[in-house]
Order: structure tokens, then C-alpha cells, then sequence
């Protein structure tokens, strides 16, 4: 009895450690993070929007920035408290008393476990609800950057008469641009299709201008446009579309992007692919559905990163042997580093379906996952 409650109290005393380092690492580094939505904020001061809505924007960006600032937190605090406990002996202590490494952490670790289930609602559905709402605010608002309604991967249709595709955008450079132009009755008078284009926006006259290079237009038949040998092809080294984004920013909400969509949404647009693209090519289609899916799989496997970075944070801990917190910040950063790349590589190879760029995000996770439980075995 003497022992159990000997190993509670332990137990208690390292969680609470734990959890004082953790939560001043997640306010230090959730702080941090929010720099890009504090300048943010003062650029819409200096817009002249009203004070509440300028501070609802800014906590509607605190759900994203949790879902990367918890793991990293998760990381840092085990780290710093396994690093001060190694320095001060007492790890060496409590197995001289014939405590595991194991026995000692299987609290930390459940607690990891649930962090990443804290993540995971959050990532799938708080954030994206959150960065939804403060699009839609900025919109009604009248401030969202109209290069921002142009978004790569889906058709756009908020524009009156239009339905647009761009399938590749850097800045204000587009690519591979299909564009329909509709009557009123919602049928094709014209399809354009570009290799690449530039977009510029006016401000004063509230358009928007899309300048498409190497460019094939198709235009149906008037009187039977379902026959395609009646159809005219017209190539042209150049074309302008003008878009009037006055009324998208104002009028109806807008279709969601993949980030803004919550889990179920995006799991619906996965297993709808063919209904929502249907005017792509299998091709492409295919694509679209990689990058929704590399979409989901980021949401799942940065939650998972708690405990991936709790295993690993805790044998790397014991075995630094310094109190000082540069060594624990100089850890954090280079694990967290390599996994983010691993991120980016991911989300880049989205338009090559067949490397599977989705598995990328697991491999530093279990990496870190088996290597952490071969060290902790080794240290107990």
C-alpha cells in the first residue's frame, strides 16, 4: 500500500511539473504565432474597421494557431522537465527505487494521448469553422484581398455569368485556367482554356482582371450546342476575362475552400470528386482529390504529433543532461523543423498523385514514435 501511494504521489507531482511547464510554453509560443494576425489587425485598424470586429478576428485566428503551437508546446515541456529532472538526479533516484522510465511517464504519455484527441477536434472541426467565419468577416467587411476569391483547385462560381478554374496560382500568377462563360439560362456560350495568365485587381472600379496567354476558345453552336462538329475553335495569344468582385464581397457567402471545410465536409467532397469536377478530366479529377485528401491526412497527423513529440521529447529529455533551456529550445526547433518539412513536401507533391503524397505526413510520426519507444526502453 506504502509503495502505490509512494507511486501516486510521484506520478502527481511529475504531471503537475508537467502541465505548469506546458501550459507557459503554449501561452509563450501560442503568443508568438499570433504576431502575423496582430500586424494583420492593425493594417484593418488603419482601414478604419470598427474595434470588435478587428478583435473577433483576431481570436478567430487562435483555433489554427493552436493546432501547430499544442504540439510544439507537447515537445518543448517534455523536454525541458525530463532535461532539469536528468540534471538533478532524480531520474537516476527513482530507479534506484526500482521505478521504470516507463512506469514513471505512462501518465505524461496518456495525457499526449489526450492532447492529440484535442487536436483533432479542433483541427477538424473548430479551426476550420473559425477560418471560414473570419473569411466571411473580412468579406462583409469589404477587406479581403480579391486575388484571394481566385482560389487554385475548384471552380468559382460566386462570379455573375462566369464559372472559373484555375488549376495551379502563384501570387498573381494563374495556370492552366478553364473559364465558361454562361447565358442566362446557365447553359455555355463560350469555353476559354489558358496555359497561363496574370491577375490584377483595380480597387477603384472593383474588378478584377485575369489576362490569359496561349489561349483555345470553343464556342457551341447556338442552335445545337451539343453538337461538337458544329462547334467553332478560335486559338488567340491573348484574352482578358473581367471579373466584378463588388458583389461576391457583398452579397451571398462564399464556397468554402478545403482548409475552411470541417472534417465531414471534406470526407463528402473526397467521395464526391467526380460530381463537384465533373467538367475536369479523370485526370485531374484525381488530383483534386489528392490534395483533399493530403487536406485531411495534415488535420489528423499534426494532432497525432502530441504524441509522437511526448515519446520522443522524453528520452531525448533524460539523455541531454542540462538544466539550462537553450538545449531543450535548440531540440524543439530542429524536430519540429524536420517534421514541417516533411509537411511541405507533402502539401507540394499534391499534383502527383501517384507518389501518395498523404503517406509523407506519417513518416516522421511513426519515426519519432518507434525511435521514441526504443529509447525510453533502453533508459528504464
Amino acid at each position: 500500500m506504502g509503495q502505490s501511494n509512494s507511486m501516486r504521489t510521484l506520478n502527481r507531482y511529475i504531471v503537475l511539473d508537467y502541465l505548469v511547464v506546458f501550459l507557459a510554453s503554449l501561452g509563450l509560443i501560442t503568443f508568438v504565432m499570433t504576431v502575423g494576425a496582430l500586424v494583420k489587425a492593425v493594417d484593418l485598424m488603419s482601414r478604419g474597421i470598427s474595434p470588435m470586429l478587428i478583435v473577433k478576428f483576431f481570436f478567430l485566428n487562435i483555433p489554427y494557431i493552436l493546432s501547430f503551437s499544442m504540439p510544439i508546446s507537447t515537445l518543448f515541456a517534455a523536454l525541458l522537465l525530463f532535461g532539469r529532472l536528468s540534471m538533478d538526479s532524480e531520474i537516476s533516484a527513482v530507479k534506484s527505487c526500482g521505478v521504470s522510465l516507463w512506469r514513471l511517464t505512462a501518465p505524461l504519455i496518456l495525457l499526449s494521448v489526450l492532447f492529440s484527441a484535442i487536436c483533432v477536434y479542433i483541427n477538424c472541426e473548430v479551426s476550420p469553422a473559425a477560418k471560414y467565419a473570419n473569411r466571411e468577416l473580412l468579406r462583409t467587411a469589404g477587406v479581403e484581398a480579391p486575388i484571394n476569391l481566385l482560389e487554385e483547385g475548384r471552380f468559382i462560381s460566386e462570379f455573375p455569368g462566369l464559372m472559373i478554374y484555375v488549376g495551379k496560382k502563384n501570387g498573381n500568377v494563374v495556370k492552366d485556367v478553364v473559364a465558361y462563360e454562361l447565358d442566362k439560362k446557365g447553359g455555355i456560350k463560350r469555353s476559354v482554356r489558358a496555359k497561363r495568365g496574370d491577375i490584377s485587381a483595380d480597387n477603384t472600379n472593383r474588378l478584377l482582371t485575369v489576362k490569359l496567354y496561349d489561349v483555345r476558345i470553343e464556342i457551341p453552336d447556338t442552335k445545337d450546342p451539343y453538337d461538337v462538329s458544329k462547334t467553332t475553335y478560335v486559338n488567340a495569344e491573348y484574352y482578358p476575362i473581367k471579373l466584378d468582385f463588388n458583389k461576391v464581397l457583398k452579397g451571398k457567402p462564399t464556397v468554402m475552400k478545403r482548409g475552411q471545410m470541417k472534417m465531414g465536409q471534406l470526407i463528402d467532397s473526397i467521395r464526391n470528386v467526380d460530381r463537384d469536377y465533373s467538367m475536369l478530366s479523370a485526370a485531374d479529377q484525381l488530383i483534386q482529390k489528392t490534395r483533399l485528401i493530403v487536406e485531411a491526412n495534415q488535420r489528423i497527423s499534426v494532432a497525432v504529433g502530441c504524441f509522437s513529440f511526448m515519446l520522443i521529447g522524453i528520452p531525448l529529455g533524460v539523455k541531454s543532461h542540462r538544466k539550462e533551456t537553450s538545449i531543450g529550445m535548440v531540440l524543439s526547433l530542429a524536430i519540429v523543423f524536420a517534421y514541417y518539412l516533411f509537411i511541405v513536401v507533402a502539401k507540394s507533391l499534391a499534383n502527383h498523385p501517384a507518389l501518395h503524397p498523404n503517406l509523407i505526413l506519417w513518416i516522421p510520426l511513426i519515426v519519432a514514435q518507434l525511435f521514441g519507444l526504443w529509447m525510453i526502453k533502453r533508459s528504464s
